[in-house]
């Protein structure tokens, strides 16, 4: 049985972008199921971008051009898993995570 994706469109990613063009993915904010706005440290990545048009596991149709990172957080003292993706032609992230 797969595990159910939960998908934010409303997110705000501040990155890292260095001289070479690489981007790195530093903090996540998006609303909690409370209605608060939280912010969350990326402890850890890694840029699955640029590997041809699909559509991922997650079930997200992606061309090769879209940023895809798989990044770790922690949410209540527990270490999460969550998918960035940022869309350069609409200029917009959201994430997928799995509960």
């Amino acid at each position: 049985m797969e595990r159910a994706v939960i998908k934010y469109e409303n997110l705000d990613v501040i990155c890292l972008m260095l001289s070479n063009g690489e981007i790195i993915p530093i903090k996540i904010r998006f609303d909690a199921e409370d209605g608060s706005r939280r912010v969350y440290l990326i402890e850890s990545y890694k840029d699955l971008s640029h590997r041809g048009t699909r559509t991922t596991g997650d079930g997200v149709y992606v061309t090769n051009n879209t940023l895809i990172f798989d990044c770790h957080i922690h949410v209540y003292g527990k270490l999460r898993s969550v998918r960035l993706y940022y869309d350069p032609y609409k200029s917009k992230w959201f994430m997928a995570y799995w509960p």
